[in-house]
C-alpha cells in the first residue's frame, strides 16, 4: 500500500482508452499476420522455405492468441470488479 500511494490511480476513462487501443492493436496484428500469410508464399519455389514461413507465422499467430486470451481474462476481472462495486 505504501508503494501504491506514490502512484496516481488511473481513471475509468483512461482504462477504457487502453482497452480500446489494445483491441485495435490486436486486430491490426491479426490483419498483418493474415497479410503476411498470403504474401509469404508468393514467388517461393522451395517447399522448405514455404514450410519454414508457415511454421513461423503459425508461431506468431499462436502467440497473439495467447496475448489476446490474457488480455480478455484481465479485462473480465476488471469488469467483474466494476459490477461488484456497483452492487455495494
Amino acid at each position: 500500500s505504501h508503494i501504491m500511494s506514490d502512484y496516481v490511480r488511473m481513471t475509468d476513462t483512461e482504462r477504457d482508452q487502453i482497452d480500446q487501443d489494445a483491441q485495435v492493436f490486436m486486430r491490426t496484428c491479426a490483419d498483418a499476420i493474415h497479410l503476411l500469410r498470403t504474401e509469404a508464399h508468393k514467388g517461393v519455389q522451395s517447399a522448405q522455405v514455404k514450410e519454414h514461413r508457415t511454421a513461423v507465422l503459425d508461431f506468431i499467430e499462436d502467440y497473439l492468441k495467447r496475448v489476446c486470451k490474457l488480455y480478455s481474462e484481465q479485462r473480465a476481472i476488471r469488469v467483474k470488479r466494476v459490477i461488484d462495486k456497483k452492487r455495494l
